[in-house]
C-alpha cells in the first residue's frame, strides 16, 4: 500500500507524532529546511530535482547563502538570550541547547562558525556580548544597547546616587551637630560656678566652711590665693576658646550651606572634562585596550569623549560608562569634574583608602587655598601633564 496514510489513521497519527520532535541532523537539508527521518529518506531527498535545484542556486553565490544563515543563526542566539537570560552571566553551551531545542532553529554547520567556541569569540569581538572563559566553559552575558533600557539604567542609578548623597549629607550634619552638644554639655557645669566670684574671696572661704576651719584659711593665705588666680586664668582662657569656637562654627554652618547650594547646581549625570587622565574599563574593545589609561582631548555631546592613549598613539572614541576616573599619588594635579567644585583645579593632598575619599586643596580661582575635604573617588581626575 502506497502513498500517505490517510487523515485519522493511527499511522497517520504515528507519523504526526514523529515529526513533532526533533530529528537527527545528520538527515536535516538547510538548502531545502527539510528533516528527514532515515538515511533511505535523506537519500531519496538528496536524489529529487528541488535539491538539485537548490545546489545549483548555492553554487551560484555561496557566501550570500552563509551569510544569511550566519546572520538568522546570530539574531536567533542573542534573542534567545536577551529575552529568556537578560544580561545576566550564563554558560553559552546552555543557551545553545535551549535554543536547539526548537524544532524550526536553523542549525550551526550551516554558518561560518564550525563550533560554538568560535560563534561565543566571535559575539565578544562585535560587542555584542561580553564573554570569558572558565573551567565549565565559556560564559555570555548580553549587552542591552536599546536606547530606552540605556536610558532607564541611567536613570536609575542617578536616583539611588543621589538618593545616597542626600542621605549620607543628613547624616553627617546629624552627627556634626551631636558631637557639637557633646562638646559644649560638659562645659556648661563649671560656668555656673563664675557666681562664686561676685563677693570677695574671703567671704567665699568663710561662708562655705565651719567655724573650726575659719583660721586655716590664714595658714596659707598666698597659695590659695595662687590657686584661685589660676583657676580664674584657667577658666578666662576656656570662655575664650568656646567663643572661637562658636564664632568658628557659624562661620563653618555658613560655608557648608554655601557648599550644599553649589553641590545641589553643579551635580549633574555628566563628568567628562578635557585634559583629563581616565582608564578605559569596557571590555568590548578587547584585552587590548582594558584597563588602559588615556587623556581626554575633546567632549562630544556631553557623554562622550575623543581619547588618546598615553602609552601609544591611537584614538579612540567611548561613552562615559566606559571609563572611570584615575586617582593619582598625593602632590599631583587634579581637576573637579562633578560636584559643588566641578571645573576647578587642586592638588592632591590626603587620600583615605577605606573611605574612597581625598583632601584636595584648590589651587587657583578665588578659592585658592580653601582644603576640601572627603571628596569621592568619582568627583576628580588626574589632570594631565
Amino acid at each position: 500500500m502506497g502513498g500517505k496514510a490517510e487523515k485519522g489513521t493511527p499511522k497517520y497519527i504515528a507519523n504526526k507524532i514523529k515529526a513533532k520532535g526533533l530529528q537527527k541532523l545528520r538527515w536535516y537539508c538547510q538548502m531545502c529546511a527539510k528533516q528527514c527521518r532515515d538515511e533511505n529518506g535523506f537519500k531519496c531527498h538528496t536524489m529529487s530535482e528541488s535539491h538539485q535545484r537548490q545546489l545549483l542556486l548555492f553554487a551560484d553565490n555561496a557566501n550570500k547563502y552563509i551569510d544569511e544563515f550566519s546572520k538568522e543563526f546570530a539574531d536567533g542566539y542573542l534573542e534567545l538570550l536577551s529575552r529568556q537570560f537578560g544580561t545576566k552571566r550564563v554558560n553559552a553551551n546552555k543557551v545553545y541547547q535551549e535554543y536547539i531545542s526548537h524544532r524550526d532553529h536553523l542549525h550551526m554547520n550551516a554558518t561560518q562558525w564550525e563550533t560554538l567556541t568560535e560563534f561565543v569569540k566571535w559575539l565578544g569581538r562585535e560587542g555584542k556580548c561580553v564573554v570569558d572563559e572558565t573551567e565549565k566553559g565559556w560564559f555570555v552575558a548580553y549587552i542591552d544597547r536599546d536606547p530606552a533600557a540605556i536610558a532607564a539604567l541611567e536613570a536609575k542609578t542617578k536616583k539611588e546616587k543621589m538618593d545616597k548623597d542626600d542621605q549620607e549629607r543628613m547624616l553627617e550634619f546629624i552627627q556634626k551637630q551631636v558631637e557639637r552638644g557633646k562638646k559644649q554639655t560638659p562645659e556648661e557645669g563649671p560656668s555656673y560656678s563664675e557666681f562664686k566670684r561676685e563677693s570677695s574671696q574671703e567671704k567665699v572661704v568663710l561662708s562655705l566652711k565651719r567655724k573650726t576651719e575659719e583660721k586655716k584659711p590664714d595658714t596659707l593665705p598666698a597659695s590659695a590665693l595662687k590657686l584661685k588666680e589660676k583657676e580664674k586664668e584657667r577658666d578666662s582662657a576656656k570662655r575664650q576658646k568656646e567663643d572661637s569656637k562658636s564664632k568658628q562654627s557659624a562661620l563653618d554652618d555658613i560655608m557648608k550651606m554655601e557648599e550644599r547650594a553649589k553641590e545641589r547646581a553643579n551635580r549633574k549625570d555628566y563628568w567628562l572634562a578635557e585634559n583629563i587622565v581616565v582608564k578605559i574599563t569596557t571590555k568590548s574593545l578587547g584585552d587590548k585596550y582594558y584597563k588602559r589609561k588615556a587623556i581626554v582631548e575633546r567632549v562630544v555631546d556631553k557623554y562622550c569623549a575623543h581619547v588618546k592613549l598615553t602609552e601609544d598613539n591611537v584614538k579612540l572614541k567611548l561613552d562615559q560608562n566606559h571609563l572611570e576616573t584615575v586617582i593619582p599619588s598625593t602632590g599631583r594635579s587634579v581637576r573637579f569634574v562633578n560636584g559643588a567644585y566641578r571645573g576647578a583645579t587642586g592638588t592632591l593632598r590626603t587620600i583615605d583608602i577605606d573611605n574612597y575619599c581625598c583632601d584636595v586643596e584648590i589651587s587657583e580661582g578665588p578659592l585658592t587655598g580653601r582644603l576640601v575635604k572627603q571628596v569621592q573617588y568619582e568627583d576628580i581626575s588626574k589632570l594631565a601633564s
